[in-house]
């Protein structure tokens, strides 16, 4: 099929009329195609062109080559150049001649050259043809490319390629994209641009680029890539956001954008004069601007790349390792394991998973250049990535003169103290490949790795660490026994490095610390009470605690989280296990602070408090005797064995400052035996001549719980009792005078009050049985004095008037 052709001039008057029109059309092209084209396929000579040129300087004005997609999505193909006078002898006539592609876009894929490729085609025509245009099946042939022109053109704008490649893929992602404007004396140098731009994209891409080699008005232009002369480059300044302006004739490029590696690769390429690179990345799977295989092509050719065009190689290659025949493979590992003073620890890692990929796969030939660079750059950096080779990786003459070339950075990486735990574990792992025997820095680097675990598990239990401890039985030897030590003394830190990493001890793995703060998690489950804990721990830990007694506090310290048990499990706790355990494991502590730190009336601390007194008469510090000793004097004010003086013995106690709790004790058993009806008169004098207000408080405290109220309600006789009790010594100090004042007024005569005539008179009568002047004093204490009877008869009135009020309402 023939492509329908173009051609526009001034002409003479016709059929058509003169001036500018179609000369030549050929068959069957519509009118809307002849009216969209007529706006794109003009041209205006430069400012500065001179007015009547000769034909030499005809030759030197621009040719405006230019691609235009139209309104139906078929694309117009158009070379307007400058001829000077027309038919009438009028300066400033044009001839256009334009090629219709018809196929629209997004119809599959277009076929044949790139429209570019017809710069300087010797099918364009500059005349109107007498006969009619030649038929033509496809974009003009191309012109005659000037390969060392193309070389030193590219060679003197290398500055400039990365940025241009880059904005050219830009074109292609993003339809809103800035159009690129070159600036160049030569319409020639930006028709070579504009090949460049399409050299590097996808052929699809490349057949749908517009473009334009010159125009007077880039303002108007709609082209993606724009030429401009000189003179019309200032007027696009300061609009970056629209344009970006590339002015050869001043040595100016926008400003540099986001580092793009595809684009300085291919930069690198065509500087290297291997665009065939190019063509050849097309023929692998990839993304359209994929830096990898570019990359990797580029490199196999002897290309050099920086840092981040090695790291997409690698990265590459590794994923397509069938994509390259072994030749290739073998020069893109030479070319990646050759020295680099731009080489940091991502393209470390990226050249250790392009070995991994390779090992056992690729001949040891092609792997031995990347095996080395590994090696060497881990012991450079201090930084070994997680992915190593294998000893088996390098021969035995390279793995030997390697050794000897890196041991002392390798001893003296592993001696830092500032080293990173998980770099001198991967140190470690490429001192095994290397054969170097640095058994003399493994307890340090175990130290080091066992502080970090227990520091910060999840950072420290890495895959570099974790690949070190798997394939290094002596380092994993010497961190568990380190570990092991360091659990029985922050047990907790032990629990939380196997809750939160995936360190799972074996069943060879004899520490017995370490063990139970591995099964810490597995045993609080099931058991019934934290005692049935503790002794599910102790029978995992592997030892008897008799054999190694500090197995008990690390045990306790897990069960317990670091705190005292409470005072009964502390009881049990003693029982089964004995004294002897818990004073070698110096556990005692924590009995002794479970029973003096238990709440008040606990009477499990009661009960523990002479067996601590007795099995660990020694050990007890004296700040915490008088507690104990608080405790075992409540127990034994309650079961009755306290003996004489007990009031004395609980305020000389007190005056050595004992916890709350067993001062709390003491008192409130104190107090119940005060007011029991056995009590000791001698004890109560010692009570009412203390004068102390704490000890009295308390008392006061416990003649108002509702035990004492029913009491005084359904016993007469313990009325009687109160009574005299708290009638007593009315001569003694201010604390007891504000306290019998208030248990007579504020608990008995309430409590007075609500008996029956019988009951009183019983109360009475065991108060005559005591002595006369009681029952007496009893009945005086019952009458109301003058003031409270006049208090009693406001108060009735009071009521009286409310009632009537209330009656009224």
């Amino acid at each position: 099929m023939n492509l329908a052709q173009l051609h526009y001039t001034s002409a003479p008057p016709g059929p058509d009329g003169s001036g500018f029109r179609f000369t030549a059309v050929s068959p069957g092209v519509p009118a809307t195609l002849l009216r969209e084209a007529e706006q794109l396929i003009g041209y205006e000579p430069p400012r500065d062109a001179p007015p009547r040129p000769g034909p030499r300087e005809l030759a030197g004005f621009p040719q405006a080559l230019s691609l235009n997609v139209l309104a139906d999505g078929s694309r117009l193909l158009a070379r307007s150049v400058y001829t000077g006078a027309d038919h009438s002898g009028r300066w400033g006539n044009f001839h256009a001649h334009a090629v219709h592609l018809p196929q629209p876009a997004g119809s599959g894929p277009a076929v044949g050259e790139l429209p570019i490729t017809a710069w300087g085609s010797p099918q364009w025509a500059a005349t109107t043809p007498e006969a009619g245009a030649p038929a033509l099946a496809a974009v003009p042939a191309p012109g005659r490319l000037d390969r060392a022109a193309l070389a030193a053109f590219v060679a003197d704008r290398a500055p400039w390629l990365a940025a241009f490649f880059a904005d050219v893929r830009r074109l292609g992602e993003d339809p809103d994209a800035p159009q690129i404007v070159l600036v160049e004396a030569d319409s020639e140098a930006v028709a070579r641009w504009i090949m460049l731009a399409c050299s590097v994209l996808p052929h699809q891409r490349g057949q749908w680029l517009t473009f334009t080699t010159y125009t007077r008005r880039p303002q108007l232009a709609r082209q993606q890539i724009i030429g401009v002369v000189p003179e019309d480059g200032p007027v696009l300044a300061g609009q970056e956001h629209r344009y970006r302006i590339y002015d050869a004739t001043r040595a100016a490029a926008p400003a540099a954008g986001e580092p793009d590696v595809w684009a300085d690769t291919a930069a690198r390429v065509w500087q290297a004069q291997r665009q065939d690179l190019v063509a050849q990345v097309r023929r692998l799977t990839t993304g359209p601007y994929d830096a990898g295989p570019l990359a990797a092509l580029a490199l196999a050719a002897d290309i050099a790349l920086p840092s981040p065009g090695r790291i997409a190689a690698a990265d590459w290659a590794a994923g397509h390792r069938n994509a390259l025949d072994d030749v290739r493979l073998h020069a893109l590992a030479l070319a990646l394991g050759r020295p680099a003073g731009d080489r940091d620890p991502v393209e470390v890692a990226a050249a250790g998973r392009l070995l991994a990929a390779l090992d056992g796969w690729a001949p040891p030939a092609v792997c031995e250049p990347l095996v080395v660079m590994t090696l060497t750059e881990a012991v450079r950096t201090g930084a070994p990535p997680t992915a190593l080779p294998t000893a088996g990786a390098l021969g035995a003459a390279v793995r030997g003169r390697l050794a000897a070339e890196l041991e002392p950075g390798l001893r003296a990486a592993l001696g830092g103290t500032a080293t990173e735990p998980a770099h001198s574990a991967g140190l470690l792992r490429v001192a095994s490949v290397l054969g170097v025997d640095v058994g003399d820095l493994l307890p340090g680097t175990a130290r080091q790795l066992a502080l970090a675990l227990l520091a910060d598990p999840e950072r420290a239990y890495g895959a570099g660490v974790r690949a070190a401890l798997a394939e290094l039985p002596g380092l994993r030897a010497l961190v568990l026994d380190r570990l092991d030590s360091l659990a029985a003394g922050d047990p907790a830190a032990g629990r939380h490095l196997f809750d939160r990493t995936g360190l799972r001890l074996t069943a060879a793995d004899a520490r017995p610390h370490l063990r139970m703060c591995a099964e810490a998690a597995a045993v609080a489950e099931p058991a019934p009470d934290r005692v049935g804990a503790l002794n599910a721990l102790l029978a995992r830990s592997g030892v008897s605690l008799y054999a190694e007694p500090l197995v008990l506090r690390t045990a306790m310290r897990l069960v317990w989280e670091g705190d005292p048990p409470g005072a009964g499990d502390a009881a049990l706790v003693l029982m089964a296990t004995g004294p002897k355990a818990h004073r070698e494991a110096g556990t005692w502590e924590l009995l002794v602070r479970a029973a003096v730190r238990a709440p008040a009336g606990d009477t499990g601390a009661e009960q523990l408090a002479p067996e601590l007194l007795g099995q660990f008469q020694e050990e007890i510090p004296a700040r915490l005797r008088p507690s104990l000793l608080m405790l075992e004097l409540a127990r034994n004010l309650r079961s009755g064995s306290a003996g004489a003086g007990w009031v004395r013995r609980a305020l000389d106690l007190r005056s050595l400052d004992p916890e709350p709790g067993p001062r709390e004790s003491a008192y409130a058993a104190l107090c119940a035996r005060l007011l029991a009806g056995d009590r000791p008169d001698s004890e109560l004098r010692a009570l009412i001549e203390s004068n102390d207000a704490e000890l009295l408080a308390a008392y006061r405290a416990a003649a108002r719980t509702p035990a004492v109220r029913d009491r005084l309600r359904l016993d007469p006789g313990f009325v009687a009792d109160c009574f005299t009790a708290w009638s007593s010594q009315p001569q003694a100090g201010p604390a007891w005078q504000e306290a019998r004042t208030d248990l007579l007024d504020g608990v008995l005569r309430p409590a007075v009050r609500s008996l029956a005539a019988k009951e009183l008179a019983e109360v009475a009568e065991s108060l005559t049985r005591l002595d006369g002047r009681w029952a007496d004093e009893f009945r005086g204490w019952q009458r109301p004095s003058a003031f409270g009877r006049l208090r009693e008869r406001f108060a009735g009135r009071r009521s009286g008037r409310a009632g009537a009020g209330g009656n009224g309402g």
